[in-house]
């Protein structure tokens, strides 16, 4: 509910001016989720450099896949972190750790049992996107090694979300930038060093995410030792139930983006090497752009969810203001930077000699994207009002009809454009979900909904 301010002094959610608790609170989790992707994109810089434009390729179809279960993980935790949220905010205690102990094993066995399924369908799915042969092993290799590692990838999302809930967004950062920097060192020791491939940069992540996940359970198990509460049951059903009501649709919604990228991946694959390698590199980039608007969303649910637990809703409509503000800001300052300098970026993940055409393709998909970055941001911290409050089927419904638009437009024209679509698809789909979310905000029945 409050979190150490510069000055020294509490700044709380739920009481006072809301101004600088949200960015104090806001301004780790886009540092922290800034980080977590840098060393995601390191991934495919090093072997893009070291190894080859097929080498990127292959870390490349393997990345819309991961990045889908990474949202399914984000999402599991933030759905969990609603209730946390709320309970917190109502001061129930008891409740709120009995809270996280049943978030906590519920995902420990969701994780296991679907680290399982994905080693079972690892290359099925490959098949299943058209692979190209050349890159497809490489792609496979990636791919089951992230499998093997699942439950230090949820189980990390998960304690970063608590302790969110709990108002703490520092230590999840720190832990982010320890896992960074420990990730990019394996990067360049398997890859450069010991010569491993595409294999080398999976299992760096997977190492940097156990050991990560280890350090956050040990420091949670010492914040939530120093609350001090009555006997409280470890395991309570009705509490997952509510929990379940929130993650679903958040899984949905965080899954939209990734859930997207693996749908456009699929038709963006029969394109060739050369459209997918440019692709690649200007989606991952892409990845680190949206990341602070997304943040800032995350950060605004946190905030509704602690105030309606509070039973303070007036409270939302000037913390939505300053959440817009920050996000919509952020969007321009970055869509200056991609317009005038994505070539740049573009170009650190391949040799500008060879792979100049591949460049030039993902330079047009940033320049073109990134205007509307914008409007991505308002829309997330709409999103966020809704799902802080628990909203959940208006939530649902801006989600589901940002992706339909998106996907539909890019099967229905991508031939027709030699795949230029996609640089279009994203934005229209933002449109719709933020016209959608803006709706229901302004309507007001989120106001009745709450979960405490």
């Amino acid at each position: 509910m409050a979190e150490q301010t510069q000055s020294g002094k509490k700044a709380s959610m739920i009481s006072g001016n809301p101004t600088k608790p949200l960015i104090f609170f806001a301004v780790p989790m886009i540092v922290g989720n800034l980080f977590q992707q840098f060393y995601n994109i390191i991934d495919s810089i090093v072997v893009g450099n070291v190894v080859g434009a097929d080498a990127l390729a292959a870390v490349g179809a393997s990345t819309a896949i991961t990045m889908l279960f990474v949202m399914v993980a984000a999402g599991t935790g933030i759905g969990c972190s609603v209730v946390i949220s709320q309970l917190y905010g109502a001061r129930q205690m008891e409740r709120m750790k009995t809270a996280i102990s049943t978030a906590l094993l519920s995902i420990l066995v969701f994780s296991i049992l679907l680290s399982i399924l994905g080693l079972a369908i690892n290359k099925g799915l490959m098949h299943l996107m058209g692979t190209p042969d050349n890159i497809f092993n490489d792609a496979a290799a990636y791919l089951q090694i992230y499998f093997f590692g699942f439950v230090f990838l949820f189980l990390y999302n998960a304690f970063s979300s608590i302790f969110n809930a709990l108002g703490d967004s520092v230590k999840p950062l720190l832990f982010l930038i320890f896992s960074s920097l420990l990730n990019i060192g394996l990067d360049i020791y398997f890859v450069a060093e010991l010569k491993m491939g595409v294999p080398g940069v999976a299992w760096a992540t997977l190492i940097a995410q156990g050991i990560s996940a280890m350090l956050s359970f040990v420091f949670l198990m010492k914040k939530l030792k120093d609350i001090q509460t009555e006997r409280y049951a470890y395991f309570d059903a009705a509490m997952l139930g509510n929990m379940v009501k929130v993650a679903i649709p958040t899984i949905v919604q965080q899954s939209i983006v990734s859930l997207g990228m693996l749908l456009i991946q699929a038709a963006v694959n029969r394109f060739g090497s050369v459209f997918l390698a440019g692709y690649t590199a200007a989606v991952k980039i892409d990845g680190i752009a949206i990341v602070p608007m997304v943040a800032v969303g995350n950060a605004m649910s946190t905030y509704v969810a602690q105030n309606m637990g509070a039973n303070k809703p007036e409270r939302i409509r000037l913390g939505y203001r300053i959440c817009l503000v920050l996000a919509a800001s952020i969007g321009l300052i970055i869509a200056g930077i991609f317009f005038f300098c994505g070539d740049q970026f573009v170009g650190l993940f391949m040799d500008s000699t060879t792979g100049a055409e591949a460049i030039q393709i993902g330079a047009n998909y940033l320049s073109t994207v990134s205007l509307f970055y914008f409007v991505m941001g308002t829309m997330n911290v709409s999103n966020g009002v809704l799902r802080g409050a628990a909203d959940m089927k208006w939530f649902l419904i801006c989600s589901l009809a940002n992706l339909c638009v998106r996907v539909g437009l890019t099967y229905a024209l991508a031939d027709a454009t030699a795949g230029m679509i996609i640089m279009w698809a994203n934005p229209i789909g933002w449109f719709v979900g933020l016209i959608i979310a803006l709706a229901r905000y302004f309507q007001g029945g989120w106001k009745s909904k709450r979960l405490v």
